[in-house]
C-alpha cells in the first residue's frame, strides 16, 4: 500500500495543480480600488459567510443578484480604510490581537479552544478569523484617528441633555486614597537587583523613622512628583497601573508597602488617607457626555466613509 501511495503521488499532484490552474483561471477582479485589486473569489468567500450566518440566525437574504454588489461595496469601504491604514503606518501587535481574540471567545461564553473548535465547525479556520478580527481594529484605528477630530461634546450640550432629561442617577460612590511613593526605576547604570536593593534601602530608612517626603526628594525617580515628597495626592480606582492599585489597596492608612515592582521600576508606598467620594453628578454627565459623542460619531463616521469613498479611484468590474 505505502508502495501503491508513492506510485500515485504524481499524478495526485498533477490533478490538483491542474484544478489549481483552474481556479486561478475562473478567478477574476470584480474591483479596482485605489491601487488595490478585489478579487472574484474573496467576494464569494464574504457572500457565503454572510449566507452562512444568515442561515444559522434563520434570517433571510436577496437573491446573489442583489447581494453580491451591496456586499462589494462594503468590501471596497473596507479596503480604502484598510489602505488608509498602511499609508499612516498603523499596525495591530500580536498582543493586543490575542487580546481581542480572546475577549470576543469570552463574550460567546467560550474558552479559546472552544472558539477555534467553533470556527472550524462554521468552515473556517482560525488564522482567517484572526486576520478579519486585525483588519476590524486597523480600521477602528483610522476612524477614531479621523472622526475623533471632528466631533466634540461641551459643557453646554451635556447641561442641555440632562435639562430636556429632567432626570437624576443613582447615587454613585468611589473611594478614594491619598498616596505617595517613591520610586527606583531601573536605567542603563541599575539593574533589578541594585534597584530594588535601593527601594529595601528606602524602606527601610523609613521604617526607622526618617521623614518620608525627604526621601522621595532624594532618591524618587519620579520627576512629576519627587520634589512634592512623593504625593500623588487623591487617586481613583483605575489611575494607576494594576501592580500599584493591587498593593495601594492592601495598605493600613499610614502603612509603608513593601517594594513593589511595575514597569516603571520598584515603588515604596505609603497610604496616608481614604475617603468615599460621591461622584454621582459627575458620574451622570459623564455618561451623558459619552452618550452625545458616541451618537455625533456614528453621524460623522457615515458622513466620512462617503467622503473618502468618493475621493477614491474605484472600478467595480462586476
Amino acid at each position: 500500500f505505502i508502495g501503491a501511495g508513492l506510485a500515485l503521488s504524481p499524478l495526485t499532484l498533477q490533478a490538483q495543480n491542474f484544478q489549481s490552474t483552474q481556479r486561478q483561471a475562473l478567478d477574476s477582479v470584480v474591483a479596482v480600488v485605489n491601487n488595490g485589486v478585489i478579487m472574484r473569489s474573496e467576494l464569494d468567500d464574504r457572500i457565503s459567510q454572510i449566507e452562512q450566518q444568515a442561515q444559522a440566525q434563520g434570517g433571510n437574504l436577496p437573491p446573489r443578484s442583489q447581494l453580491a454588489p451591496q456586499v462589494l461595496e462594503r468590501m471596497v469601504l473596507e479596503e480604502i480604510q484598510i489602505q488608509m491604514a498602511r499609508d499612516a503606518n498603523l499596525s495591530i501587535d500580536d498582543t493586543e490581537l490575542n487580546r481581542q481574540v480572546r475577549s470576543i471567545a469570552e463574550s460567546n461564553g467560550m474558552t479559546l479552544e472552544e472558539f477555534a473548535d467553533a470556527v472550524e465547525a462554521d468552515g473556517m479556520t482560525l488564522a482567517s478569523v484572526r486576520d478579519d478580527i486585525r483588519r476590524e481594529m486597523l480600521m477602528r484605528q483610522v476612524q477614531q484617528r479621523q472622526i475623533s477630530n471632528r466631533v466634540s461634546v461641551s459643557e453646554r450640550d451635556v447641561d442641555r441633555f440632562l435639562s430636556q432629561q429632567g432626570q437624576s442617577g443613582e447615587q454613585n460612590f468611589i473611594e478614594e486614597t491619598r498616596t505617595r511613593h517613591v520610586l527606583i526605576a531601573l536605567t542603563p547604570n541599575r539593574d533589578e537587583n541594585q534597584a530594588r536593593a535601593r527601594a529595601e534601602e528606602v524602606r527601610e530608612r523609613l521604617s526607622q523613622g526618617e521623614d518620608f517626603a525627604s526621601l522621595a526628594r532624594e532618591f524618587s525617580d519620579d520627576s512629576g512628583t519627587a520634589l512634592n515628597g512623593g504625593e500623588l495626592d487623591w487617586v481613583r480606582p483605575g489611575q494607576t497601573v494594576p501592580a500599584f492599585e493591587e498593593a495601594m489597596r492592601s495598605l493600613e492608612v499610614n502603612q509603608i508597602s513593601q517594594p513593589v515592582r511595575t514597569q516603571f521600576g520598584y515603588h515604596v508606598i505609603q497610604v496616608q488617607d481614604r475617603r468615599r467620594q460621591d461622584v454621582t453628578q459627575e458620574s451622570q454627565r459623564e455618561q451623558v457626555r459619552q452618550a452625545i459623542f458616541q451618537r455625533r460619531a456614528n453621524e460623522e463616521l457615515e458622513t466620512w466613509q462617503q467622503e473618502i469613498r468618493s475621493q477614491a479611484f474605484v472600478d467595480i468590474r462586476l
